[in-house]
């Protein structure tokens, strides 16, 4: 007989000091103040700075050799950042030098805050599409431009308030709720909604749906065929083919990244000089117009927090912000891991949000990382957030003395900069892969897809959603819980419907529970039990075994319990002793081994003659009882 080892009952630890771990681990897994203990005032103040402004960790040590890095990699991004901006602010609805100025502050704040050396900051196609859509449901920025604008400001606003407050109470897990599979169905199917709504651009129709869905846009495509401009589509089209044959050939040759990086500067400064020599505004080809000259106005006085539209701002924040920090600290911790150095979460958020917060009072609507300026600035060989301090001096100087440089250029070729830019949100390879992984993970990423094609961007956003906590809810209503056989020659139990080899001891059932029991799941548990005593008593007289004298429950894999788990367990007790049979718990962990305690006030079954921790040692010491523990 092998040995058997005596359970031991977890040391007692006050509800005081339970819950002060139960927080901490929610809340503080990364234990922050681990840095200030045993440390001198002075270090703990130089730290507490550093770990508030990250700038200050990296800066003392910055040298000229980082600089020149930092300067071609910042000088670079500008180039993109530059059209990006003023085309992104078209796709939100909002004037294209607003999309300037949310390249020229926002970097600036991160630079201080962040704790990303690759982030590059500003505007991005699905927070400028979410935005511009959510608001024009209620409110027109043709009709009404500077309301339109003003609730801009104020959902940015609320985006980086949301953000930042995620960030200061280490809410960040609530992000999480956004699956990889939502993203990249949803990431999809936005990339299609914005391509599709460029052909206005692409094909210079002047009268074009405000609706987001396919259908109203392909519909108002081809009821308008009477305003299509032949000399628009193509330009366009010249302009859009180049853009993609600079994307694809970096794609082949990263090395060559700054040609997809530099061509849509390039675009905009040919296409201009294309439409201001031969006049082609006055041929059919529209044009951005007079951009105001100077740095970012203050707008924290056309803010609003008052009104009928205080719920829609504050909706549009709230998704926005969701969307846009997602993304930003999914790029940061891309880079972060090809680089290998550490990326805060908590920190991300906290400085996404200021930036965004001090954003809308300076002009500029939602920002966060961009992955194709993100990509572009690491390919470059960015050292530090300096280069976010180039490219945000770069747009600077911009505002102060070249805007008058894009009156002529072609609101064409900001359409073609923004097809060629989310069509690498478009992620085949990842679909593939998620199919063969998890089918309802697939079904959850088509609902994604489907319902922003078909419906609305936040529609498709809200139907994913929902699909991913249905699955998480059948997860933990319907936990896992197997019968476990033993592997011939061993002393391990495993899965009898995994390993074929394995085979029941006649006499016992051995059931795992592999989740917490709680009151989400303990009827279904109860119902499922009963079943497989069920049957296995069926089995054993149909076999002439002995007949059924234990079940063993294996409850390594449960984590926790509630009042609910543990009538659960009260109830499975009474229910064997009926039935003669013994009820044996292998391998309790502390927690519920504490509260099954507390609740066994009569030692009616957390006796030691029902514990054990392994299998194995409880099938050799009751084979040797020969009879059931009810007789114990």
């Amino acid at each position: 007989m092998e040995e058997v080892h005596k359970v031991v009952a977890p040391p007692h630890r006050s509800t005081a000091a339970k819950l002060k771990t139960r927080l901490k681990e929610t809340f503080f897994p990364d234990d922050p103040l681990r840095q200030f203990r045993g440390q001198p005032n002075r270090t703990k103040l130089i730290r507490a700075a550093q770990y508030i402004f990250p700038i200050l960790q990296w800066c003392p040590e910055y040298s000229f050799r980082l600089l020149k890095s930092d300067v071609v990699s910042g000088l670079t991004i500008a180039s993109l950042a530059i059209p990006q901006g003023i085309s992104y602010a078209k796709l939100a609805n909002l004037p294209p030098i607003v999309g300037l100025y949310s390249s020229f502050v926002p970097p600036l704040v991160y630079a201080v805050l962040g704790s990303s050396r690759d982030l590059a900051v500003g505007p991005v196609s699905i927070a400028s599409l979410i935005l511009g859509s959510m608001l024009r449901q209620q409110v027109s920025p043709v009709e009404n431009p500077i309301l339109f604008l003003q609730l801009a400001f104020t959902s940015t606003f609320f985006a980086g308030l949301f953000q930042a407050s995620l960030g200061i109470l280490r809410l960040g897990f609530i992000i999480d709720f956004l699956s990889k599979a939502t993203l990249i169905g949803f990431m999809a199917g936005a990339a299609i909604i914005v391509s599709l709504q460029q052909l206005k651009a692409l094909l210079g129709i002047t009268h074009f749906t405000k609706q987001m869905s396919v259908i109203p846009v392909l519909s108002s495509v081809f009821h308008h065929t009477n305003e299509w401009s032949w000399q628009t589509i193509v330009m366009g089209v010249c302009f859009l083919l180049f853009l993609l044959a600079t994307r694809h050939l970096s794609m082949k040759k990263p090395k060559l990244f700054w040609v997809s990086a530099g061509a849509p500067l390039l675009s905009v400064i040919v296409s201009t000089l294309i439409v201001f020599v031969s006049r082609a505004d006055r041929h059919g080809i529209s044009v951005i117009g007079k951009l105001q000259e100077g740095l970012n106005p203050p707008s924290w006085n056309m803010l609003q927090f008052h009104g009928s539209h205080l719920g829609l701002v504050a909706k549009t924040g709230l998704i926005t912000g969701i969307v846009s920090l997602t993304e930003g600290i999914a790029v940061g911790r891309t880079f972060a891991a090809v680089k290998n150095y550490h990326v805060d979460g908590n920190k991300e958020m906290i400085a996404i949000g200021l930036m965004n917060v001090v954003g809308s009072a300076t002009s500029c609507y939602v920002t966060t990382g961009a992955f194709s300026r993100s990509a572009v600035n690491n390919n470059a060989g960015c050292k530090t957030a300096v280069s976010n301090i180039v490219m945000s001096v770069t747009v600077m100087v911009t505002l102060l003395f070249l805007m008058p440089l894009f009156e002529y250029t072609p609101n064409v070729v900001l359409g073609a900069i923004i097809v060629t830019a989310v069509i690498g949100l478009i992620d085949l390879p990842a679909a593939r892969h998620i199919w063969r992984i998890d089918k309802f993970d697939f079904l959850v990423m088509l609902c994604a897809f489907f319902g922003v094609v078909f419906l609305s961007v936040q529609n498709g956003l809200a139907i994913a959603v929902g699909l991913s906590l249905f699955k998480l809810l059948m997860q933990v209503t319907r936990p896992k819980m197997v019968i476990m056989g033993n592997l011939p020659g061993t002393d391990v139990y495993r899965n009898l419907h995994h390993y074929k080899e394995a085979q029941r001891i006649p006499g016992f059932l051995v059931l795992s529970i592999e989740s917490p029991v709680n009151f989400a799941n303990s009827n279904y548990l109860t119902e499922r039990t009963s079943r497989w005593i069920e049957e296995c008593e069926e089995e054993e007289a149909q076999e002439k075994h002995s007949s059924l004298r234990f079940l063993i429950l294996e409850m390594s894999a449960v984590s926790g319990v509630d009042t609910n788990g543990v009538s659960f367990f009260k109830e499975l007790k009474k229910t064997t002793a009926k039935k003669n049979i013994g009820l044996v718990f292998v391998n309790p962990l502390s927690e519920v081994m504490e509260k099954l305690q507390r609740a066994d006030e009569e030692e009616e079954f957390m006796r030691s003659e029902f514990l054990f921790l392994t299998v194995s040692e409880a099938v050799a010491s009751l084979s040797l009882k020969g009879s059931s523990l009810n007789n114990v």
